[in-house]
């Protein structure tokens, strides 16, 4: 697999992944219904650094953005989205691009990333929690999951 910097041109490839994992409603706190061009603004802005998955074939099959999570004093605290095409999971594919974006996080100067909503069933928990991430704080029945009903929102925090 290759990971690198993403392009313009690269959304068509992410949008069919990020449309279905968001209209699912069982990991992000984005609303399902959000359109193209919202969602092209939300994970592609020039504010944000991204970074796509490439398989042996070309294909995109994940995407991750770092941006700053505060402005000013505590702009050195990242924050990150991360999505992997559903049909992809399961090799490993989440882990060598978060591994390689927390390095580039901490290469950009940034000295700890923060997830300001990470749903309390969603099984990248376990992979945060892996790679060193701690939940600070969880805010009870804050996400409405379609399967599960109420849930928790954990604020997870990794120094850099």
């Amino acid at each position: 697999m290759l990971i690198r910097e993403a392009a313009a041109e690269d959304w068509p490839r992410i949008w069919p992944f990020w449309h279905r994992i968001v209209a699912a409603g069982e990991t992000y706190a984005w609303d399902p219904d959000t359109s193209e061009e919202a969602a092209r603004a939300l994970w592609m802005s020039p504010a944000k650094r991204v970074h796509v998955v490439e398989d042996e074939t070309g294909a995109v099959v994940a995407s991750a953005y770092t941006t700053p999570n505060y402005a000013g004093p505590a702009a050195r605290i990242a924050n990150a989205g991360f999505m992997v095409d559903p049909d992809h999971t399961g090799r490993g594919i989440g882990r060598a691009l978060a591994e390689h974006v927390l390095t580039a996080a901490k290469s950009d100067g940034y000295r700890g990333m923060v997830f300001n909503a990470v749903v309390e069933t969603n099984p990248a928990v376990a992979l945060w929690t892996s790679l060193g991430f701690t939940v600070l704080g969880t805010v009870p029945d804050a996400y409405e999951h379609p399967r599960h009903g109420p849930v928790g929102l954990h604020i997870m925090y990794k120094a850099l």
